[in-house]
């Protein structure tokens, strides 16, 4: 860690009371030595300011897995963020949300997994599908505290990854079907992209670091290198990143999705 302990709390305060709420200078224009180490620093420091006021830890996202998107956005590496029992909601297959102050949202259609006993850093993406208890499609949206998506990749980790919310639909246990399918399926996927019923986008089992699995597994190596934050553990949840492109949502706006090569349920989101 190279940014003193009291900025990277002062940090950690100000993105802990942005997030859902208002927009701030990046951190990174403020503190130019700012670091990926500084970053994880600040997660581990939102995680307890965030715990301490009764927010408790459910999973984590991973962000910036979809590599087609990261000349958009000028990051050029995956990262994760925690997410809590209040941003994290189980969804049948259609549901409303209110979008209040979230800043600058936009909706990432996702694969989901729900973690069923610790993965280790050793573990190929076979062995890791052993480690997984439930697989479900969902939405996450994600924020934007800084002005006009403008960022660097500390800016992203020490704004908790950009996670706002997420939609689990309904879970298919690993259990329905052999590892060979669901190895196939989740290497093999496409989803459509829909609002108000017009096609908006189509993306790719591979566009996600080469699949979900592969996602997880990259997420559990930057963890075992993370001097500040905890190893995944039995029980959470974790959202691998967005398949299509990430698109702004407003209110009266209805997404769906539709799947193909994954027997999992579609999404319909209306947003308020």
């Amino acid at each position: 860690m190279t940014t003193a302990a009291p900025i990277i709390q002062a940090i950690a305060a100000e993105a802990a009371a942005a997030m859902g709420r208002t927009q701030v200078a990046p951190f990174s224009a403020r503190h130019p030595g700012l670091s990926v180490d500084d970053a994880y620093a600040v997660t581990a420091e939102v995680r307890r300011l965030r715990q301490a006021r009764g927010e408790i830890t459910v999973g984590r996202k991973i962000g910036f897995t979809n590599r087609t998107i990261w000349e958009q956005y000028k990051v050029y590496a995956p990262i994760w963020g925690d997410m809590y029992d209040t941003t994290v909601r189980d969804v049948g297959t259609r549901f409303e949300f209110a979008l209040g102050s979230i800043p600058e949202p936009l909706i990432e259609p996702e694969i989901v997994f729900g973690i069923d006993r610790a993965p280790s850093p050793d573990m190929d993406e076979t062995a890791l599908l052993g480690c997984i208890d439930w697989v479900a499609h969902g939405f996450e949206i994600v924020q934007s505290i800084f002005p006009k998506w403008q960022f660097t990749l500390p800016d992203t980790i020490a704004a908790g990854g950009l996670h706002a919310a997420l939609f689990v639909g309904p879970r298919h246990a690993i259990a329905e079907r052999s590892a060979a399918e669901w190895t196939g399926a989740l290497t093999g996927f496409e989803i459509a992209l829909h609002r108000n019923g017009a096609l908006i986008d189509r993306g790719k089992a591979e566009f996600v670091l080469d699949g979900p699995l592969s996602a997880l597994r990259h997420l559990v190596g930057l963890l075992a290198r993370d001097p500040h934050n905890p190893p995944l553990r039995a029980g959470e949840i974790v959202t691998t990143g967005t398949v299509t492109k990430a698109f702004p949502i407003a209110a009266s706006q209805t997404w769906t999705t539709t799947l193909s090569g994954i027997a999992l349920t579609p999404l319909a989101a209306t947003f308020v």
